[in-house]
Parts: structure tokens; C-alpha cells; sequence
């Protein structure tokens, strides 16, 4: 396929020759540029032996004790990652070294710049990066001026490890490229240093790497968190990619097998990566093949080829190491994997050699690639100002698009101001901190015709001022996008990780977008702290502040404040919440205006119910893992942004009424696998009896759910799925019931974020908060298939005991802390008043829930975050024969001409831990058998 101009992402066969020819003859003949690489690369007065080296430079070997890649017995420890990039720094001219913060434990991030000695110097890296920084604005960047830049200016290639703690080996590949970079001599050194400065961060995850941990301390997974940067580990990361932003992006990873996996990438690629970016990513990829056959890179156990491409690992959601710096960046991001299962030598030497390929053709095409570096940024400019948005491709053969991007104009977003303000504002700064441009209305202004969020129009619509303007008449358009754009328009329905992340529809935000031209009246937001926050000096001496309680943001101000033992009241008809004006201390204005939240001063004193600080003990079971994915997120959110103390509550704890029980206001039960958590009968009339006495359970998701049906807390009962049903990562519209206290705060309609969660019948006994609507007004974003099934369920149920309550989630509110319309739902939750549970006893008979509870959870064992593959009716034989070679646990159904494979995941793993799936999914594709959905 191939579109117009730049934007092809076909390769063509004289492209491919021309690549792997730079790599087969770079060791014995001057280097060779392709057709579109420009001017020659510069190449400096060089050795001609590839083996001279620099004495001065400590080789890995002489550092650590044994060699990195042929002969290596054992990864590299955290200590001798930094110890050895010290020691490099110290001997080289080529490096300069930094952290770019710390890990959650404390651990310095490291990383290395390395370059020709004339590059490094401080001033002169600092220029180099500023033209840099120049190219990605066009308004500013004449095409002359930006062709003196890439005339003469080295390409920014980054080359990164270890974001997954287990996948050590990308780390030690990294030190052995610092090693040739800072101490080689020969001319594929000069060629490399000369024209690239190549930023090194050998681990992203360094608490993972010594836990061999894929996740971070929290339990969050590195490689899902670039667009939000909820963790510090990312945050520091993206701050120094701003800094030295790349054209080249490199993480390296391992998976299961001994393959190795390097791009072109399976589909779907998101729409708004610029073709150039996907270009780049191909043409490397057959340096690498190249790379591979020609340095002997293959290892000798594997049976079959060694490497593969376009299966996997696809270029879609905006959370990965190779969309964010592609999309964000306008990069070549890549993702490289490594079979976990071929010993650490040939791990760490394949790394290495895709590594060093991959510098050697961005030295190859230094010009070629800055040139069209500048042609993504103003190509981008002209299509926001067109208000164009990018069509589907796909690139991998025998693939079609399948849902192309509808014709539609959108040249501008808005934010409008009416409610959840403070989350508005900390998707600006979010925005702002990608180098978008906000702006905010002074004066009114009246669009023609605008969408609303949730699949409605509008005409004639008023914008007030006040509200956020985004308009894609800008450098990063195809970020904006890609972030804030209602539907990703997935062209291919193979999903590696969710299928919708709109912004605004996370954090449940009233916005619009147009495809009219507009110039409202506004002004450029420089900082978020001048929009929001309240003035100590505005104070009455007497009276109070208030504020609204309707965000997350809003959530963690309040949250503050009680840990400053500052004495609240809430407002139940409003959801407002008041403070007394004297305990505003300049601190807490600070925090207000960093939070975005406006304080408004009263010259009388608050009145409300008392907002009381919760006692929260986290269910842990039977003993999991506290670093897991739903009881991490929990320790990050309450822990750690909103700084509760949470006492750890085992089954044993509820089974024997231990004070670690019995003394909390408040039991959180992560999102797992168990349906009863292990309780007995004595555990549960335990627990109903903790409830019933004016305390609050808070469930999440399938053991949340569970375990409180099983223990007579409700009763909701859970609806079977049907074959097919599919909800992958997907945004729905819901009906909010505000005769909750869980729901103050929440518009009347909202909307909710679904990730294949359990699907709750209505309660007969509680207080339904958000349901899915059951008429027109049913609305579904993202990859559903069967959604109609979720009509008239519920989402979150208020289910009184007593003086008590069950608040049940059936999603996961904490997912990823990028929920921040779940966050808020989760603090009203957790600082619900209580009382009138005495007055609307719960009818649930405990014998009757439980019951109910059994049969489906028996249903669910051994299939804990199954994997589906679709087939057509008609293939399943040859599908079935395929899979029996991998298991004989797989479960198949078919419907609709469709059948479904449904493949256990007992553990939870994602496709690359999973010991088989990625293998399976290639075999299947070996067989020519075309696969409708691949989704887990």
C-alpha cells in the first residue's frame, strides 16, 4: 500500500537493498547511504582495525569481571550498572553522564551521552539538542535554517533497557554499546560518534531489576504509563527525552522462547504516527536482519528461524516505550524482544548487535532522516490547520483495514469549565508537559457546530470563559490526537493492550471538539498554578473556604488537608467541602494551585457533615504479592498520592477478628482472582457484622465483587458472558444515581472505563450509583463486540448493611491511576459519611448471595485473564489442530460464523510472559489460517 508523498509506509525493495547493504559491506568499504539518506555521513580520521580501542576506557571485562554478550554467565547488578557508567564517564572524553531522578525505593536512574569528544562538550551539546528542539517547530524554523541544521547536526538516537525489571539483558547490551561507543577507534565507531548523540538509560526499572520483577515497587508496568506518568520512574524519563528529544528510540525487552523480535510491527499502528517515523522503523528493521545473518547472531539451540517480525507487538496504545516517542516525539520508536528462555550469553549479544545495527544506520542516514525529522512538524502544522486527521494503515501482509478513520475535520478541543476543573486542569499540565500549547478563554465565543463527548452534536454551542482551548494548528498535532481524540479508529482488531484511552472521557470530563475555525480570545497557559488556587491574602479573618469536591485532583487536596488534621465539613446536597479561612497556611495554597483547585473565601463558616480521615485496611488474602497490579495501584493512589495509611488485612485477620481487622472504618479489596478471598464461614459473619456496625467495604472489580456476594453483602448477582463478548479496554456512558453520597460530585451522566469486567445485575437492596443505560442513549468507544449485554447492568452498587456499606465496583476505578473519574468515585467512597444504613436495612440474604456466587466462580477457574483468538466458523478445524500443539486446556465456542479460542491465563500474564501465546498466534498465521481478533 501507498499513500501520497511522505506519507507511504511501504518499503520498497531498492529501500530494503540499500539497507541491508550498509550493513553487510560497513566492516570493509566506505559507508554507503541509501537513496534517501542526503549527504554523505561525515567520517572522521579513523583506525581501519575494528578491535583498536582506547587502553584508558575500563572495558566491561576489566570493570565487572567477566565480558558482556560471548562468555557471559550472569546479568549485571544495579551497583555495577552505575558503578560502570561512572567509571566510562571518568575515562572518556565521548560521555557525560546524569540521573534523571530516582526509582521508588530511592535508586538513581542513571543514563550516559556519548558522542564525538567536539559533541559532548557542554556547550555544544547543549546547542545541538536546542536545534533539535528547533526542527519540531516549523513556525519558528525557516526550511533554510532547518536545512543548515541537518546539514550539519548529529541525529539524537536513544537506547533504553530493562522498563520490564525481569528483561535484564537489553541493560547489559546497553553497557557493552557505552563500552564501543567511549572507547572505539575504528571508523564504525567515528561514523556512529560523529553523526549521533546516543543517550543511554541502561534501566528503567532498576527496583524491578534487583526484584526481577516486571513491575516497578507500585506494581506498575513501565511500559503502560508513558502518556499518564503517574510513576516517577517515567516522569523523569520523559522530562530528559524534552531535553534530547530523539529521532531514533530504542527499548529493549525479552519475552518468552528464544526468538527475537525486532520491527516492522504487527498491526494495528495508531493513525497518527507520521509515516515517516514508520519508514524509519521498517528500513531498521532490515538492517537488523541483515545485522543478524551477517554477525552470526542466531543462537545455535533455536530450531527455527531466529528472528521474526510483523506478529506481536503492535504500535497502538499511547502508553508504550515506542508509540509515546513516535507519536509524541516523532520518532522511530521501536520495540526489540528477546527470547527469556536462550541463556544469558546469546541474550545479551543479540541485544547488542540489533543495538549497534540500529546506530549504524541512523549514522547512515543522518541527513535523510533530520530532514524528514522537520517535514513530520510542519506536515503535522498543515494538517491541523486543515484539521485533518491521518488515515488507517496497515503494513503487515494479508491484513486490510477494516475500520478505516471516518471523513471528519477537527482543528480544535475544548475543555469547557463547568465541572471537574481541577482534573481539567491536570490534563492541561499533562498537555503542557508534552509541549502542547493551551490556551484559556477570556471571552465567550459560539461554534457553529461542535461534537460532544459521548457521541452527540451541538450546534451553536457557547464556550464560556474560562474553558481550555487546544487547537491543532500546532507542532504537536499528532500527539493531541492521539491523547484527547474521543476513538484511537483502531484499523485492525489485534490488541495487545486496551483499545481506547481518550483523556477527556478518562477523567470524565465535559469536552467538545470542532471542525470549525475558530480563534476565540485567550491566553497562553505558562503555568497551571496561575489558573487555579485561592489567596491567603484574600482570606476573611473570619469564615471559611470552600471548594468543589468533584475531581480526583479536588480528591487528593482534601486528602491533604485531613492529614494536616485541618477540620472539614461536606456539603451532601452540593458535595462542596469547607474549611476554616485560618488553617490556610501558605503551604496549602501552594498545594491548591498545583492541584488546580479553586478556593473560594466565605465570610461565614462552613456547615455540612463532618469529613472524617479513613482507617484503611487493604486486603492481601492469603499473602499476594504487594507489588501486584490492583494492590499495587492501591498503595500507589491512597499510600502514596493521598497518603492514608493502609494496614495490611490478611484472610486470617477477617477469619480470627484480629484488631488489624476489626480497627479499620474502611476494607479495600484489590481487584484478583479468588471469589471468595478465602473466608470461611466464620470470616464472612465476621465481616457482615464489621459492616453492619458502620463501617465500609470497598470492592474492586472480580474478587472485590466476589468476595462481597459470597459473604452476603449484596445482591447484585453476576451475569454470564456469551461467546465473543468483547470489551477491550473501552469507554462507555453510565447513568449516575446522586442519591448516593459515592456519586457527589458526578454529573448525572458520566463515563465509565471497561476492561472485560465482570457483568453485575442490578442490586435489589442498594442504590444502583452508575448504571449502563438501557435505551438510545447506550453509548460504547473503543473494540466491544456484544456490548448491547451490558444494557441495564450496573457498574457500581452503594449496598447498605446496618450502619454499614458494601460500595462495589464491578471495573477497576484504580486502573493504572489514569482514571481519574474512578479516582474521584473511589474518594467519595472512601470518605462516605455513613448513617442511613439503620434507616434502609440491607434485605441480602447471605445464604442466598453466596449461592448465587458459587457456580460462577467454579465456571472461572484456571481461566484467570484468558486470551481469545477469533477464527472464522469454517477454520476452526486447522485452528484447533494448531492449538492442541500448545495445549489441550483451550476452550472454543462458536457463534455467528465466528469461533472463539479461548486460551487460560490462570497467572494473569501478559502476551510476552505468557510461555506459549505468541508462539501459537505466529504458528496460526504459518498455517494461513486469517485471524478476525486476537484480544486478552
Amino acid at each position: 500500500m501507498r499513500r501520497s508523498g511522505h506519507r507511504s509506509r511501504a518499503v520498497s525493495t531498492r529501500r530494503l537493498a540499500g539497507a541491508a547493504a550498509f550493513v553487510l559491506l560497513a566492516a570493509t568499504t566506505p559507508l554507503l547511504t541509501g537513496p534517501s539518506a542526503g549527504a554523505a555521513p561525515r567520517v572522521p580520521a579513523c583506525s581501519a582495525d575494528p578491535t583498536a580501542r582506547l587502553a584508558s576506557v575500563p572495558s566491561p571485562e576489566g570493570f565487572l569481571g567477566f565480558p558482556l554478550g560471548a562468555g557471559q554467565e550472569r546479568v549485571v547488578t544495579n551497583d555495577e550498572v552505575r558503578g560502570y557508567l561512572g567509571a566510562v564517564d571518568a575515562a572518556s572524553d565521548r560521555v557525560v553522564t546524569g540521573s534523571m531522578g530516582t526509582s521508588v525505593l530511592g535508586q538513581p536512574l542513571p543514563y550516559a551521552v556519548v558522542s564525538a569528544d567536539d559533541n559532548v562538550r557542554r556547550g555544544t551539546l547543549r546547542r545541538i539538542a536546542d536545534d533539535i528542539r528547533s526542527l519540531r517547530d516549523p513556525r519558528r524554523t525557516s526550511q533554510r535554517t532547518a536545512n543548515g541544521i541537518t546539514e550539519e547536526t548529529p541525529a539524537i538516537v536513544w537506547i533504553t533497557a530493562n522498563v520490564h525489571g525481569g528483561e535484564k539483558s537489553g541493560a547489559d547490551a546497553a553497557l557493552k554499546t557505552l563500552y564501543e561507543l567511549a572507547a572505539g577507534l575504528s571508523c564504525e565507531v567515528a561514523r556512529r560518534n560523529d553523526n549521533l548523540v546516543t543517550v543511554i538509560v541502561p534501566t528503567q526499572n532498576p527496583d524491578g531489576r534487583d526484584a526481577t520483577r516486571r513491575q516497578n515497587e507500585y506494581g506498575f508496568d513501565l511500559n503502560r504509563d508513558w502518556f499518564a506518568r503517574t510513576q516517577q520512574e517515567t516522569d523523569g524519563k520523559i522530562e530528559l527525552m524534552r531535553r534530547y528529544p530523539p529521532q531514533v528510540f530504542v527499548d529493549a525487552h525479552e519475552m518468552g522462547g528464544r526468538q527475537y523480535f525486532f520491527p516492522p510491527n504487527a498491526d494495528p499502528i495508531h493513525h497518527e504516527i507520521a509515516g515517516e517515523a514508520v519508514d524509519w522503523i521498517n528500513r531498521i528493521g532490515e538492517a537488523n536482519k541483515a545485522g543478524f545473518g551477517f554477525n552470526g547472531a542466531c543462537d545455535d539451540a533455536v530450531t527455527t528461524e531466529c528472528y521474526f517480525n510483523y506478529s506481536t507487538y503492535d504500535m497502538f496504545f499511547m502508553g508504550y516505550g515506542d508509540t509515546v516517542p513516535a507519536a509524541g516525539f516523532g520518532a522511530a520508536g521501536m520495540t526489540f524482544e528477546k527470547g527469556s528462555a536462550s541463556a544469558v550469553a546469546d541474550r545479551v549479544q543479540q541485544q547488542f548487535h540489533t543495538q549497534w545495527s540500529t546506530l549504524g544506520w541512523a549514522a547512515a542516514h543522518r541527513r535523510g532522516v533530520l530532514d524528514g525529522y522537520f517535514t513530520i512538524w510542519k506536515d503535522a502544522l498543515a494538517e491541523g490547520r486543515a484539521g485533518a486527521l491521518q488515515p488507517n494503515e496497515v503494513v503487515q501482509p494479508d491484513n486490510t483495514v477494516q475500520f478505516p478513520v471516518p471523513e471528519q475535520t477537527v482543528r480544535s478541543y475544548f475543555l469547557l469549565p463547568d465541572r471537574q476543573l481541577a482534573d481539567a486542569r491536570r490534563l492541561v499540565e499533562r498537555l503542557r508537559r508534552m509541549d502542547v500549547e493551551v490556551y484559556e478563554v477570556t471571552k465567550p465565543l459560539k461554534l457553529p457546530t461542535a461534537r460532544v463527548f459521548g457521541g452527540r452534536t451541538a450546534t451553536n454551542l457557547t464556550v464560556p470563559e474560562g474553558a481550555y482551548w487546544i487547537p491543532m494548528d500546532q507542532p504537536q498535532k499528532h500527539w493531541i490526537q492521539a491523547i484527547m481524540g474521543e476513538d484511537p479508529y483502531v484499523p485492525f482488531p489485534y490488541f495487545y493492550d486496551v483499545s481506547s484511552w481518550s483523556n477527556p472521557l478518562l477523567m470524565g470530563l465535559n469536552a467538545v471538539w470542532t471542525g470549525a475555525t475558530v480563534r476565540p480570545r485567550s491566553r497562553l497557559v505558562e503555568r497551571i498554578e496561575d489558573t487555579g488556587g485561592g489567596r491567603v491574602s484574600a482570606a476573611p479573618r473570619r469564615g471559611s473556604y470552600t471548594y468543589e469536591l468533584d475531581s480526583a485532583a479536588a480528591a487528593e487536596f482534601t486528602f491533604t488537608l485531613l492529614d494536616r488534621g485541618v477540620g472539614l465539613v461536606r456539603d451532601l446536597d452540593t458535595g462542596a467541602v469547607g474549611m476554616p479561612a485560618r488553617a490556610l497556611t501558605p503551604e496549602l495554597d501552594r498545594a491548591a494551585r498545583k492541584l488546580g483547585v479553586t478556593l473560594t473565601p466565605r465570610r461565614t463558616a462552613a456547615a455540612g457533615a463532618p469529613v472524617v480521615r479513613p482507617d484503611v485496611g487493604l486486603f492481601q488474602g492469603t499473602g499476594i504479592s504487594t507489588t501486584s497490579g490492583s494492590h499495587g495501584e492501591a498503595r500507589y493512589v491512597l499510600g502514596k498520592r493521598w497518603g492514608l495509611d493502609l494496614t495490611p488485612v490478611t484472610t486470617a485477620d477477617i477469619n480470627d477478628n484480629t484488631p488489624a481487622f476489626t480497627e479499620r472504618s474502611v476494607l479495600l479489596v484489590p481487584d484478583g482472582s479468588s471469589p471468595t478471598g478465602g473466608l470461611t464461614a466464620a470470616g464472612q459473619a465476621n465481616l457482615r457484622a464489621w459492616v453492619a456496625e458502620g463501617n465500609t467495604y470497598l470492592g474492586l472489580r472480580n474478587e472485590g465483587t466476589r468476595m462481597a456476594r459470597s459473604a452476603g453483602l449484596t445482591s447484585t448477582t453476576e451475569k454470564p458472558k456469551f461467546s465473543g463478548y468483547t470489551v477491550i479496554g473501552s469507554h462507555l456512558r453510565v447513568d449516575v444515581d446522586g442519591d448516593s453520597p459515592v456519586a457527589l460530585g458526578r454529573p448525572a451522566e458520566d463515563f465509565e472505563f471497561n476492561n472485560n469486567d465482570p457483568i453485575l445485575n442490578r442490586s435489589s437492596t442498594g442504590t444502583n450509583v452508575l448504571s449502563y443505560p438501557t435505551g438510545d442513549t447506550f453509548w460504547a468507544n473503543g473494540y466491544t463486540v456484544g456490548g448491547d449485554a451490558l444494557k441495564g447492568t450496573v457498574a457500581l452498587v452503594d449496598e447498605p448493611t446496618g450502619d454499614g456499606r458494601a460500595v462495589l465496583f464491578a471495573f477497576n476505578p484504580l486502573f493504572r491511576a489514569y482514571n481519574e473519574s474512578g479516582l474521584h468515585l473511589v474518594a467519595n467512597a472512601l470518605l462516605h459519611p455513613g448513617g442511613g444504613g439503620a434507616a434502609r436495612a440491607s434485605g441480602v440474604d447471605p445464604a442466598r448471595a453466596a449461592a448465587a456466587a458459587i457456580p460462577l466462580a467454579e465456571n472461572l477457574g484456571g481461566e484467570w485473564r484468558p486470551f481469545t483468538i477469533e477464527v472464522a466458523a469454517v477454520d476452526l478445524p486447522r485452528a484447533e489442530a494448531v492449538v492442541d500443539r500448545f495445549t489441550g486446556a483451550a476452550r472454543v465456542s462458536v457463534a455467528g460464523g465466528s469461533a472463539h479460542l479461548v486460551i487460560p491465563n490462570p497467572d494473569g500474564l501478559q502476551v510476552d510472559e505468557h510461555p506459549f501465546l505468541g508462539d501459537l498466534v505466529r504458528a496460526l498465521r504459518a498455517e494461513r489460517i486469517p485471524l478476525r481478533s486476537v484480544v486478552g
